[in-house]
């Protein structure tokens, strides 16, 4: 997670194969700024960060190098999709323990 946003900016354009003037005009901005974005002379505005994560199909959190995983947020909410799935079987686990250990026929 050493790399910069401009240079993910930068790169995710360059694996497509996409030039820069094809990029600024699908993301709705000038071939300029989208320039001075990936150069690190400019900060892009949250609605471009939006615009860019869907257009290259990342998380943000791999588009600002918070994560070396462009799939982080779908990983993020699958962890915890599985945790509260082993939280619900641990407490049936422990309601059928407890149902056991007082002789009660039904949850507690």
């Amino acid at each position: 997670m050493d790399r910069s946003f401009p240079e993910i900016l930068s790169s995710l354009r360059k694996e497509r194969s996409i030039n820069q003037r094809t990029a600024a005009q699908d993301l709705g901005i000038s071939q300029a700024l989208l320039s001075h974005y990936e150069n690190g002379a400019r900060e892009p505005g949250l609605s471009f960060v939006c615009r860019a994560c869907d257009y290259y199909g990342v998380s943000a959190d791999y588009l600002l190098g918070r994560s070396d995983r462009p799939d982080a947020a779908v990983s993020a909410a699958q962890t915890a999709a599985d945790y509260l799935d082993r939280l619900r079987g641990l407490i049936g686990e422990a309601s059928a323990a407890m149902n056991e250990y007082t002789g009660k026929g039904h949850d507690v």
